[in-house]
Protein backbone atom coordinates (compact mmCIF):
# COMPACT_ATOMS: atom_id res chain seq x y z
CA UNK A 1 0.00 0.00 0.00
CA UNK A 2 1.03 3.64 -1.06
CA UNK A 3 0.89 5.73 1.65
CA UNK A 4 -0.57 9.24 0.38
CA UNK A 5 1.43 12.64 -0.13
CA UNK A 6 -0.29 15.67 2.51
CA UNK A 7 0.63 19.21 1.80
CA UNK A 8 2.67 20.92 4.51
CA UNK A 9 3.57 24.25 3.42
CA UNK A 10 4.13 26.13 0.68
CA UNK A 11 7.28 26.37 -0.87
CA UNK A 12 8.27 29.95 -0.08
CA UNK A 13 7.95 29.18 3.46
CA UNK A 14 11.45 27.76 3.38
CA UNK A 15 14.26 29.38 3.28
CA UNK A 16 17.93 28.84 2.85
CA UNK A 17 19.99 26.87 5.30
CA UNK A 18 17.30 27.10 8.26
CA UNK A 19 14.39 25.11 9.44
CA UNK A 20 10.28 25.27 9.84
CA UNK A 21 8.07 23.69 12.30
CA UNK A 22 5.12 22.06 11.08
CA UNK A 23 2.73 19.34 12.46
CA UNK A 24 0.24 16.71 10.39
CA UNK A 25 -1.40 13.86 11.32
CA UNK A 26 0.22 13.98 14.94
CA UNK A 27 3.54 13.85 13.58
CA UNK A 28 6.03 16.97 14.35
CA UNK A 29 7.92 17.25 11.50
CA UNK A 30 11.03 19.76 10.58
CA UNK A 31 11.35 21.05 6.93
CA UNK A 32 15.12 22.11 5.73
CA UNK A 33 15.75 23.59 2.13
CA UNK A 34 19.49 23.13 1.74
CA UNK A 35 21.34 23.81 -1.74
CA UNK A 36 18.27 23.95 -2.94
CA UNK A 37 16.57 20.57 -1.88
CA UNK A 38 13.82 19.98 0.81
CA UNK A 39 14.21 17.47 3.56
CA UNK A 40 11.94 16.32 6.19
CA UNK A 41 12.58 14.69 9.64
CA UNK A 42 11.16 13.78 12.81
CA UNK A 43 11.21 17.60 14.50
CA UNK A 44 12.36 16.31 18.28
CA UNK A 45 15.90 15.37 18.68
CA UNK A 46 16.67 12.16 19.56
CA UNK A 47 18.59 12.39 22.83
CA UNK A 48 16.32 15.20 24.42
CA UNK A 49 13.14 17.36 24.17
CA UNK A 50 14.44 19.58 21.44
CA UNK A 51 12.72 20.86 18.15
CA UNK A 52 15.31 20.86 15.60
CA UNK A 53 13.89 23.19 12.97
CA UNK A 54 15.55 25.68 16.10
CA UNK A 55 18.85 24.16 15.62
CA UNK A 56 21.94 25.24 14.04
CA UNK A 57 22.55 24.15 10.32
CA UNK A 58 26.04 23.76 8.65
CA UNK A 59 26.26 21.92 5.52
CA UNK A 60 23.32 19.13 5.77
CA UNK A 61 23.48 18.55 9.65
CA UNK A 62 20.98 20.41 12.10
CA UNK A 63 22.75 20.56 15.57
CA UNK A 64 20.54 20.10 18.40
CA UNK A 65 19.81 23.42 20.23
CA UNK A 66 19.93 21.93 23.59
CA UNK A 67 22.95 19.75 23.17
CA UNK A 68 24.95 20.32 20.09
CA UNK A 69 24.18 16.66 19.02
CA UNK A 70 23.57 17.15 14.55
CA UNK A 71 22.15 14.68 12.61
CA UNK A 72 22.14 14.36 8.91
CA UNK A 73 18.63 16.36 7.92
CA UNK A 74 19.15 13.96 4.52
CA UNK A 75 19.52 10.70 6.25
CA UNK A 76 18.43 11.27 9.78
CA UNK A 77 21.64 9.77 10.76
CA UNK A 78 23.82 11.16 13.79
CA UNK A 79 26.95 12.80 13.18
CA UNK A 80 27.87 14.15 16.11
CA UNK A 81 28.00 13.26 20.38
CA UNK A 82 25.70 13.22 21.85
CA UNK A 83 22.98 11.86 20.07
CA UNK A 84 23.40 8.19 19.05
CA UNK A 85 19.86 6.87 18.00
CA UNK A 86 18.77 8.07 13.93
CA UNK A 87 15.93 10.63 13.30
CA UNK A 88 12.93 9.45 11.06
CA UNK A 89 12.99 11.06 7.51
CA UNK A 90 10.00 11.40 5.49
CA UNK A 91 10.03 11.23 1.48
CA UNK A 92 9.12 15.00 -0.12
CA UNK A 93 8.47 16.49 -3.13
CA UNK A 94 7.61 20.16 -4.70
CA UNK A 95 4.76 20.46 -6.84
CA UNK A 96 2.53 23.20 -7.29
CA UNK A 97 3.89 25.23 -5.02
CA UNK A 98 3.59 23.08 -2.11
CA UNK A 99 6.09 20.82 -0.31
CA UNK A 100 4.19 17.45 0.06
CA UNK A 101 5.65 14.81 2.85
CA UNK A 102 4.60 11.22 2.68
CA UNK A 103 3.93 10.43 6.03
Amino acid sequence: MTRPWTAVAAQTDLFEGAGIGVQVQGHHIALFSIEGQAYATDNYCTHGNALLCDGFIEGHEVECPFHQGRFDVRTGEPTCAPVTQALKTYPIKMEDGQVWVQL
